[in-house]
C-alpha cells in the first residue's frame, strides 16, 4: 500500500462486500423458507416407535377393569398379550388407540389380546374415553398411577410390552405404535406354534 493512497479508496470495497453478503443471506433464507414450506405441505409419514427386544418374566400385575372385575396378567397365560400403558390426556396414546383396536379386532380369535392399563385418570374419564373410541379390548385402571410403571420399570406414556404365551416379555416400546410395526413385530409372535 502506498503512502499516498487515500483511506477513502480502501474503504470503498467494504460496503460492496457487505451488500453482497447481505444478498447471499437473503437468498439463502428465502431458499430455506421455501424448502420448509414445501416440507410442511407434504403429507406426514406414519411415525411409530420401534420395539426393543426383551427377555424377562412378565411382572405380576393385578388391577380392576372398567367393569369392576379384578384381573391379573397371569390370567392371560397361554395368550399373546400386548400391555399398553396410557392416559386420556396423552396425545400419542389417543393417536394409537384406533390402530390398537383394529389390530385387536383382526387377531383376537388367534389367542391375542390387548390390556390397556390406564395411568391414574378418574374412572369416569376412562369410561368416557372407552366409549368415545369404541374400545372393546380390556381396560384396567391403575388409580395409584405408579403401580404398573414400577412393575414394568418405566415412567413413559405410552409404553407397551409384548408378552408371549409362556409369560415372557419379548418386546417393549416407548411411544405410539403404528399398524406397520404391529404387523411386522407382533403378528409373527401371534402366529408361532401354540
Amino acid at each position: 500500500m502506498s503512502e499516498h493512497t487515500p483511506k477513502s479508496n480502501l474503504l470503498k470495497p467494504v460496503p460492496l462486500l457487505l451488500l453482497a453478503m447481505g444478498l447471499i443471506l437473503i437468498a439463502a433464507s428465502f431458499f430455506l423458507f421455501k424448502k420448509q414450506d414445501a416440507v410442511s405441505q407434504t403429507p406426514p409419514t406414519e411415525l411409530s416407535a420401534v420395539p426393543v427386544k426383551a427377555n424377562f418374566s412378565a411382572p405380576e400385575v393385578t388391577l380392576t377393569d372398567t367393569r369392576g372385575e379384578t384381573r391379573s396378567l397371569s390370567d392371560y397365560r397361554g395368550q399373546v398379550v400386548l400391555v399398553n400403558l396410557w392416559a386420556t390426556w396423552c396425545p400419542p396414546c389417543k393417536a394409537e388407540m384406533p390402530t390398537l383396536q383394529s389390530f385387536y379386532d383382526k387377531y383376537k380369535d388367534n389367542g391375542f389380546t390387548i390390556i390397556a392399563i390406564n395411568d391414574g385418570d378418574p374412572s369416569a374419564d376412562v369410561l368416557q374415553f372407552e366409549k368415545e373410541y369404541q374400545l372393546s379390548f380390556p381396560i384396567w385402571l391403575d388409580p395409584e398411577y405408579f403401580a404398573t410403571e414400577q412393575a414394568f420399570k418405566t415412567l413413559n406414556l405410552p409404553s407397551s410390552f409384548l408378552i408371549d404365551r409362556a409369560g415372557t416379555v419379548r418386546l417393549q416400546w416407548v411411544g405410539a405404535i403404528s399398524r406397520n410395526v404391529l404387523d411386522q413385530y407382533i403378528t409373527p409372535i401371534i402366529m408361532e406354534k401354540q
